[in-house]
């Protein structure tokens, strides 16, 4: 074919060859698809994706070659956000240039990932907008091969389909074949049921939603469908109606993955004509993302486990360590070790090098006879000018074992033998450390004197104060203040020994510090304070002192929750009063956008929700998605919370970004008694969402014919058109509600869809 045609039938594509890419194609997918190379255009230094068909590789005949440039400049013509945009086509090897999806396809991340609920469905949302608009083209634009490997995923995690209309190239039509090489390719589990019964059935719209229902249930519980089943035993359960399990399913997971496995099965139904069309679908979609976007996330919880030497267990006098124990099982340890008893008590003799024996773990006699807290023996041998320093295998010397052992006696007689008081194990505990952990004041006294640094840090930075902090150690504290230890020394997660003190609530410690020059306000990596630590852990009396003392009320941490924010959302009544008496500010927003009354209200923590009211928190402050509390408490909370968010003047009317209103969310939750407290404070009970649903409309939807009544009594209109045209009755008669049907047809006898025009879309 001569390139000037090529050019003219491909119209804006452009015409490439391996020439236009450098040298290094890297493959990043293969399959029954062919494979995928990522290449750079060596002039445009842009990254490209070419997916080469195993059908078009080699001797591509000029009709093969007529098909791909057909196709590929049907393909420009599709362009919408979610999906894969198309560039040329290769000559050499054959194939369409499209661009790069940077996280691969979502069959590759949902084998390697665990994807949180609301990435899910967001997934799941843009999936079916690009379906619908495929599906909205005129003539119509079937996929027929909708599965997770043709899902793709920019660097957003945001969704682009791929692979429309290439069965075309790939496939032949008749039933049989078309079925085998799906099989091949590992598609055959997202073919519907009536392809199995009717091979001689042409594929319509509805083949691709049961392949979305499919697509479904691999997110929602990241399996394969069918796994380990051949194909003859797939086409028997789907062609008699058996679909994947959902025992996988857990009563953790939220509502709204309930409703979303809802969809899913009618999704799959076996009948096409039971199937929801994509507009429908995506209305749904649309829907459960905006309610599963609203929860609240807790502030973190901070857990500080008690800081302890994970050094074998030396902790009781006399008691030896299994380090030294293991040495001394054998009859051979038992002599040499009586040999050094003798020596130590002979003033006489002076043991040579080779005499004295050493153990497996560098464990000497000294070791063994400190450890054993034998003063006098400890002083015989020392007189032998051993080395004082000698080191265990993990680093222990005699002074850190006298110090650990609380053994003041031999830590005196060490350090005037020359003991390095700064000399640390494997995990840099000086004897200071073990000192300031036992709370042995005389101890961390003798080691300050004999040229510990008061400073020193163990290896994830707690220093000898940290460790007296701790341990309520006032005595030992006060001494390493008195010697200058720095009160506002950061450990590796950023805490100060006042962080320290406030967790634990020691608070003739946070009296001491505060009077030394700790900072108030010192920040964790986290950017907590300790007055958040003291907050979190419900200490009043170091919360009291913190205050008294100037601690900032309103910092935030990295989350953007100040100490208000984790007392509203830990349902901490006396201290959120204690702040606010303080004049804790009541409207900072957290990084979700949440108050301290969102907090309160998303807990349903009633008498703190009162008190920040009484205190004129803005009870219709704009959170995330623009939620405000009265929506969390329609969403999230019984009728009361309701109650008391509007008897302090919350709007019932207010809508949030999608355009849900409280009475939405309420009828939508099926909260009758909470629909009850909204009317009767005025909510609207026309008002519309984004796609055009009222109250009325969730209502049919979810089939609660008791709550539609009450709507109607409050004045609800049966025939509204949603953005799509459905009126509270189509949406019915998709629940099978014959209940709610029945009371729809005898208020609306008019809007029974039988008169509907032929050809008109009414399925729901």
């Amino acid at each position: 074919m001569a390139a000037k045609a090529v050019e003219q039938r491909l119209g804006s594509l452009t015409v490439f060859t391996q020439d236009d890419f450098e040298d290094d194609w890297h493959r990043v997918a293969s399959g029954g698809f062919g494979q995928v190379f990522l290449a750079r255009h060596k002039r445009w230094r842009t990254q490209y994706a070419i997916k080469c068909s195993p059908y078009l590789q080699h001797d591509a005949s000029s009709s093969d070659v007529n098909c791909l440039i057909e196709e590929a400049a049907k393909m420009e013509k599709v362009k919408f956000q979610h999906i894969v945009s198309i560039y040329g086509v290769c000559r050499q090897p054959l194939g369409i240039v499209m661009e790069f999806m940077a996280n691969g396809s979502l069959e590759k991340m949902l084998a390697t990932h665990c994807l949180g609920w609301q990435l899910r469905f967001r997934i799941i949302h843009e999936t079916s907008l690009a379906m619908n608009f495929l599906h909205s083209l005129r003539p119509l634009l079937l996929h027929l091969d909708l599965k997770p490997g043709n899902i793709l995923l920019d660097n957003n995690m945001h969704v682009k389909i791929s692979d429309f209309g290439l069965s075309k190239w790939m496939e032949q039509s008749t039933g049989m074949q078309y079925i085998e090489r799906s099989a091949l390719r590992g598609t055959l589990s997202y073919i519907p049921p009536e392809m199995f019964l009717d091979s001689n059935k042409a594929p319509g719209p509805k083949y691709d939603v049961y392949s979305f229902g499919i697509v479904v249930w691999e997110l929602l519980t990241q399996k394969k469908p069918y796994e380990g089943l051949n194909m003859m035993a797939v086409i028997i359960r789907v062609a008699t109606g058996m679909r994947p399990t959902l025992q996988l399913a857990s009563d953790e997971w939220p509502g709204e993955v309930q409703q979303m496995a809802d969809l899913m099965r009618r999704c799959w139904d076996q009948d096409p004509k039971e199937r929801p069309c994509f507009l429908d679908i995506t209305i749904e979609t649309d829907m459960l993302l905006s309610l599963l976007q609203s929860p609240v996330a807790d502030p973190e919880c901070e857990a500080l486990a008690r800081k302890v030497s994970c050094k074998p267990s030396l902790h009781q006098a006399r008691e030896v360590s299994e380090e030294v124990n293991q040495e001394l099982t054998d009859n051979d340890s038992e002599d040499s070790l009586k040999r050094v008893l003798q020596f130590s008590d002979s003033e006489s003799l002076v043991p040579s090098e080779e005499e004295l024996p050493v153990y497996e773990n560098k464990v000497t006699p000294l070791h063994f006879l400190v450890a054993q807290g034998c003063v006098e023996q400890v002083k015989r041998l020392l007189a032998h000018e051993l080395d004082v320093d000698c080191q265990t295998a993990s680093g222990y010397t005699p002074l850190l074992i006298a110090a650990q052992d609380q053994q003041a006696d031999l830590c005196a007689l060490l350090l005037a033998h020359g003991a390095d008081a700064n000399l640390a194990d494997e995990d840099n505990w000086a004897p200071l450390h073990f000192a300031a952990q036992n709370g042995d004041d005389r101890t961390a006294r003798l080691l300050l004197d004999g040229g510990a640094l008061v400073d020193a840090q163990e290896h994830e930075g707690w220093t000898p104060l940290h460790l007296a902090v701790q341990n309520n150690s006032e005595s030992v504290a006060r001494l390493l203040v008195s010697r200058h230890a720095d009160p506002n020394k950061h450990e590796a997660e950023g805490k100060t020994p006042l962080h320290v003190a406030a967790y634990f609530g020691h608070v003739g410690l946070v009296k001491l510090l505060a009077g030394q020059g700790a900072e108030l306000d010192a920040r964790q990596r986290n950017l907590r304070t300790p007055l958040h630590l003291a907050v979190e852990r419900g200490k009043v009396r170091a919360i009291q002192l913190l205050l008294k003392s100037g601690a900032a009320l309103d910092a935030l941490d990295q989350g953007g929750y100040s100490p208000l924010h984790v007392a509203a959302a830990r349902g901490k009544y006396l201290i959120c009063k204690m702040l606010l008496r303080y004049g804790a500010n009541l409207e900072l927003p957290t990084q979700q956008g949440w108050t301290p009354l969102h907090l309160a209200t998303y807990k349903g923590h009633l008498e703190i929700i009162h008190l920040l009211a009484e205190n004129q928190a803005d009870v219709g402050a704009l959170g995330g998605m623009d939620w405000t509390p009265l929506h969390l408490a329609a969403r999230h909370r019984e009728e009361v919370v309701v109650s008391a968010l509007l008897r302090g003047g919350a709007d019932p009317n207010a809508a949030e970004q999608s355009g849900w209103t409280p009475l939405h969310l309420a009828v939508q939750r099926g909260a009758f008694l909470s629909v009850i407290h909204l009317l009767e404070h005025r909510a609207d009970v026309h008002a519309r969402n984004k796609v055009g649903w009222t109250p009325a409309h969730l209502a049919a939807l979810q089939g609660n014919t008791a709550i539609l009544k009450v709507l109607v009594k409050a004045g609800a209109q049966l025939d509204v058109q949603d953005g799509v045209g459905c009126t509270p009755l189509q949406l019915a008669l998709r629940s099978q509600n014959q209940g709610m049907v029945a009371f729809l047809e005898g208020k609306e006898p008019s809007l029974v869809i039988l008169g509907a025009e032929p050809g008109a879309q009414t399925e729901v």
